[in-house]
C-alpha cells in the first residue's frame, strides 16, 4: 500500500501529453490553451472618452482651480459619435459633444460629464462642475501591441474568450479532450432503466463518472457494465485500451474471489505502478499504463469512486492536456470538533464552506453519495491523526 501523495506523484508524472487542435472561440470555454496569446493591437487603440459628456482643453476652464461655480463656457464645434473619426481638432475656447467610447479629439486633454453641464445654445456649453479626472481612457494603457496577455497552459474561462476576442485570436490552438472509456463491473449492476432484483442495485457509478469527465472537460466513452468473468471483462477491457487515452474501471479491484481486474490488466499487457493506495475511502485503487494509455481501476462504492476521480484522475486527464493551473485548496478554521476511530489512512471527508468555516456533512461510508449532494468541498484528514478540534486549521479542496 502506497501513501496517497506518493501514488498521486506517480500518476502525475507520466510524460505522455495529448496532442492539439484550433477551435472556434464558441468551442473554446473550458478547453486548455495550448499557445501563448499576443495582442496584434494597442487596447484602447485610441484616446477615447469614458463618458458622455465634453471633449475639452483643461487650460479652457476658467475658474476651476479657484472654485468659482458656474464658470466657463465652451463653443461646440463637433459632435463625435461613438465609431467615427474627429475631424476638427480643438483651438481656445472650443469643446466637441462626445459620447463614451468615441475618439477623443486632437487638442482636448479632458472630457467633461454631461451631468456638470448646462447647454446654453444650439453651439454653447456651460460647464457648471470639474473634478481632477481626465475622463480618458488612454491608447495602450490596458495592452499594448505584441504583449503576451494568455499563457499557454490556462483553462479558458469567459473572461478569457473576451480577451482572445479582443485581440483577434478567433481561432486558438488548445489541447485535445482525452478520451476517457468508462467501465462498470460486477454482476450485480443493472442499468438505470431496469428494477433491481433482490440482489441486485443500479449502476450509478459510471454516470457519476460520465458526469465527472465531462466537467473536466473530456470526451466520456461508456462501455457499458461488464461481467465478473475472466475472458468477457478482458475482452472489453481490451477493447477500451485499445480506444482511448484514459480508461476507469469501477468494481473488480479489491480483494474478493470476484475481483479479477489486476489480473486481467496484466494479462493484457498492462504495466501495474500501484493497487493499493492509503487513503480512505478508495484504499484499492489501481493505477498502470499500456503505451500511451492510462488506466484507473476504482472501487465500487460510488463515493470512493467520486473521490478518486476529484482527487487523483481529473489532475492526471488536466496534465495531459498541459493545464497549467493548480487544484484550488484552502486552509480554514473547523467549525465543530471532529473525530475517527482508525487513522492509518489518509481519509477524506466530505464537508460544507459556510463564510470561511468547514462542517462535516452527516456521512455513513463510501456508499453513501448522498453525503456529496449538499457537501462542495473535501476535507483532509491526514495518517495518524484522530481529532480535529473547533478552530483548528484545516486543509480543504471544493468540489
Amino acid at each position: 500500500m502506497v501513501l496517497f501523495e506518493d501514488a498521486l506523484t506517480t500518476v502525475l508524472s507520466q510524460p505522455f501529453r495529448v496532442g492539439t487542435e484550433r477551435v472556434d472561440l464558441t468551442g473554446s470555454l473550458n478547453r486548455i490553451l495550448a499557445e501563448d496569446i499576443f495582442s496584434d493591437m494597442d487596447m484602447p487603440p485610441f484616446n477615447k472618452s469614458a463618458v458622455d459628456g465634453y471633449a475639452c482643453r483643461r487650460i479652457d476652464l476658467p475658474g476651476v482651480m479657484a472654485g468659482i461655480p458656474g464658470s466657463g463656457s465652451l463653443r461646440v464645434v463637433e459632435t463625435i459619435p461613438a465609431g467615427s473619426t474627429p475631424v476638427v481638432s480643438l483651438n481656445q475656447g472650443e469643446c466637441s459633444k462626445i459620447m463614451t467610447g468615441s475618439m477623443v479629439p486632437g487638442g482636448a486633454d479632458c472630457v467633461v460629464m454631461v451631468e456638470d453641464t448646462i447647454a446654453t445654445g444650439s453651439d454653447l456649453v456651460q460647464l457648471t462642475r470639474v473634478t481632477e479626472s481626465s475622463n480618458i481612457c488612454y491608447r495602450a494603457e490596458d495592452i499594448k501591441k505584441g504583449e503576451q496577455v494568455l499563457s499557454k497552459g490556462v483553462q479558458i474561462t469567459p473572461s478569457h474568450i473576451a480577451v482572445l476576442a479582443t485581440v483577434g485570436a478567433s481561432i486558438p490552438r488548445v489541447a485535445k479532450l482525452p478520451s476517457v472509456g468508462i467501465i462498470s463491473t460486477g454482476d450485480e449492476l443493472v442499468e438505470t432503466d431496469i428494477i433491481p432484483g433482490s440482489a441486485q442495485i443500479r449502476n450509478s457509478n459510471a454516470w457519476q463518472l460520465l458526469a465527472q469527465v465531462q466537467s473536466v472537460p473530456a470526451r466520456p466513452r461508456y462501455y457499458g457494465i461488464a461481467p465478473d468473468e475472466g475472458e468477457p471483462l478482458k475482452k472489453i477491457i481490451d477493447l477500451a485500451i485499445g480506444s482511448n487515452d484514459v480508461v476507469l474501471l469501477t468494481g473488480g479491484v479489491s480483494m474478493g474471489d470476484f475481483d479479477f481486474v489486476p489480473e486481467i490488466l496484466k494479462e493484457s499487457g498492462v504495466e501495474i505502478l500501484f493497487k493499493s493506495v492509503a487513503i480512505q475511502p478508495g484504499r484499492p485503487t489501481v493505477f498502470g499504463r499500456k503505451d500511451n494509455t492510462f488506466v484507473f481501476g476504482l472501487p465500487g462504492n460510488p463515493v470512493s469512486a467520486f473521490v478518486l476521480f476529484e482527487v487523483m484522475v481529473k489532475p492526471f486527464i488536466l496534465q495531459l492536456m498541459g493545464s497549467a493551473n493548480e487544484p484550488a485548496h484552502y486552509t480554514l478554521p473547523m467549525g465543530v470538533d471532529y473525530s475517527r476511530k482508525k487513522s492509518a489512512r489518509k481519509s477524506m471527508i466530505p464537508v460544507t464552506i459556510r463564510d470561511g468555516v468547514v462542517f462535516p456533512v452527516e456521512y455513513h461510508g463510501s456508499a453513501h453519495i448522498n453525503a456529496y449532494t449538499v457537501a462542495n468541498g473535501i476535507m483532509d484528514m491526514a495518517i495518524g491523526v484522530t481529532t480535529i478540534n473547533k478552530g483548528e486549521q484545516v486543509h480543504v479542496r471544493p468540489i
